[in-house]
């Protein structure tokens, strides 16, 4: 079933006073907020290779449940684009005319959820299982990615704030499911030549 909602109902107004205000804010502080809006994923992906890293010195459940980090990462951004596949709301700056920060996307480039926050949430959700002070930072860099999506115009709040549920959710329940039975998949690693992944030198 196809939703095709109209998202400029829902918080539309929301949306543009964000927009204005990013419009009557320093260059510079707009330019930070687009450069980590377009690149900031990079952190996310830098966190979990040092949660990693840090994981192997505990043991090898702990290296096991880092590694999975990325995986269901990658799990969160695919439930997240059938979603967007399923609603496939346009995006804000199609339905709203307004000119934004980032050039709007093409149509048929859904809006809801934000993938962008999905991927940080999950990210963030899933290092808590490995860290919690990696997973507070992330956390932090999670919510400053969704904000960043609403400045420069990409997402309604509601997207993003959807984005943050899926991310979450999907994240939460795939740990709670690894923790359940990490041993055969940590003895299954340590067979293999991907052993030096879970153990330090």
């Amino acid at each position: 079933m196809i939703l095709a909602i109209d998202g400029s109902s829902i918080d539309g107004s929301a949306y543009t006073d964000v927009v204005d205000l990013a419009h009557r804010s320093p260059g510079w502080l707009d330019d930070v907020v687009a450069a980590w809006s377009t690149y900031g994923l990079a952190v996310f992906a830098a966190l979990m290779a040092v949660a990693w890293w840090r994981a192997r010195r505990v043991g090898p459940a702990a290296a096991v449940t880092a590694l999975a980090v990325p995986v269901i990462v990658v799990a969160a951004y695919g439930v997240n684009d059938v979603l967007k596949l399923l609603v496939r709301e346009d995006r804000p700056c199609q339905s709203l005319r307004v000119i934004t920060l980032e050039a709007c996307p093409a149509p048929g480039d859904w809006s809801f959820p934000s993938n962008h926050t999905a991927i940080a949430a999950a990210a963030a959700m899933a290092l808590l299982f490995v860290s919690r002070r990696l997973g507070a930072v992330t956390a932090v860099a999670a919510c400053a990615m969704a904000a960043s999506r609403v400045w420069v115009g990409a997402h309604y709040p509601h997207d993003v704030a959807a984005g943050m549920i899926v991310g979450a959710l999907v994240a939460a329940l795939a740990m709670v499911m690894l923790r359940r039975r990490p041993d055969p998949l940590v003895r299954w690693i340590t067979g293999t030549r991907l052993r030096p992944l879970v153990l330090a030198s």
